[in-house]
């Protein structure tokens, strides 16, 4: 099983048609958060997942476990507040990409503290964490201690997925995220995570300053322009992204995070150990089976993740 961490919240996407009046908002509702889609993006491609997140007594809350169940994901490390869901209002660019605004200040999936650390059995091959969670409190500081007690025994996975709007300390996220990349051993960031956070530095120095610490591995995703990785043992290379027409690319990152992890786990290699003894060919095919699930992602509208059988 690996454990996921983070928000769980709804994506709100306008569905105004053309001539509607200004009087008249329209919304569809899908739910989503970077975490929460990778947990189910986990359970779709056939691995056993879990989420640790807060979530809401309210309605919203409430179809967000049922979601979770749905798919398979385990519920046993949810904690149920009686405070508001988090919602994302999305805007869709011209070129899929997707621009977030969040109602999401003391709502439940904010509010895990060191009181809901969980004891972990050795079920538990790895940890996901990322996205906003990793620096709205009391979740980032909970979110941090776990990672700490558990790097080294189990894989620990990263993705900063930068959101300012819920933080827009920019300083804050550079501390935390710098914090976190010395106990993560598998980590995938986007250019734009990059372009946010040092917008002045070479992504190739970044990534290979992350590579002196315990990462053996990372993933830079660059849109329609493919993805590099990053590699201690073999050095750095790049595949093209595969040909889609894009509807939008929301929870595409999180797909590709997924389908890092599944092929991990699909070669029985989800560990330190077995992160640790990648050839380069096996890595280029992790690679191209993570960009070929995102790919599927960015044809459909919202984050919806595929299915292991759609890969085959």
């Amino acid at each position: 099983m690996y454990l996921v961490c983070g928000e769980a919240l709804f994506d709100l996407f306008s569905a105004n048609e053309a001539g509607a009046p200004a009087s008249q908002v329209n919304f569809k509702a899908i739910a989503g958060g970077s975490p929460f889609n990778v947990a189910v993006g986990l359970r779709r491609l056939g691995v056993e997942s879990a989420l640790f997140a807060g979530l809401s007594t309210d309605y919203l809350g409430q179809r967000l476990r049922q979601v979770l169940t749905d798919e398979g994901v385990s519920t046993q490390f949810t904690h149920d507040f009686d405070a508001p869901t988090t919602l994302a209002m999305v805007a869709v660019g011209a070129n899929g990409s997707p621009h977030y605004s969040f109602r999401g200040e003391g709502c439940a999936d904010r509010q895990l503290s060191m009181a809901h650390l969980p004891t972990l059995s050795p079920q538990v091959r790895g940890l996901h964490v990322g996205s906003f969670s990793l620096v709205v409190q009391p979740v980032a500081d909970t979110l941090l201690a776990l990672v700490q007690r558990e790097s080294g025994k189990r894989l620990i996975s990263l993705d900063p997925n930068v959101r300012l709007n819920p933080q827009p300390d920019i300083e804050l996220w550079r501390s935390r995220i710098a914090t976190l990349v010395q106990y993560a051993d598998l980590i995938k960031v986007s250019d734009e995570d990059l372009g946010l956070l040092y917008p002045d530095r070479d992504p190739h120095e970044v990534i290979s300053g992350w590579l002196e610490h315990r990462c053996q591995l990372a993933f830079l995703t660059r849109g329609g322009d493919g993805a590099t990785v990053f590699s201690r043992h073999h050095g750095i290379w790049s595949l093209a992204a595969c040909p889609v027409k894009i509807a939008d690319t929301v929870g595409a990152g999180d797909t590709f995070q997924a389908a890092l992890i599944a092929w991990l786990t699909e070669q029985q290699l989800d560990c330190v150990e077995g992160l640790n003894s990648l050839t380069a060919k096996q890595i280029s095919q992790m690679l191209d089976f993570a960009m070929r699930a995102a790919a599927l992602t960015c044809g459909k509208t919202g984050p919806d993740l595929p299915y292991r059988r759609q890969l085959d």
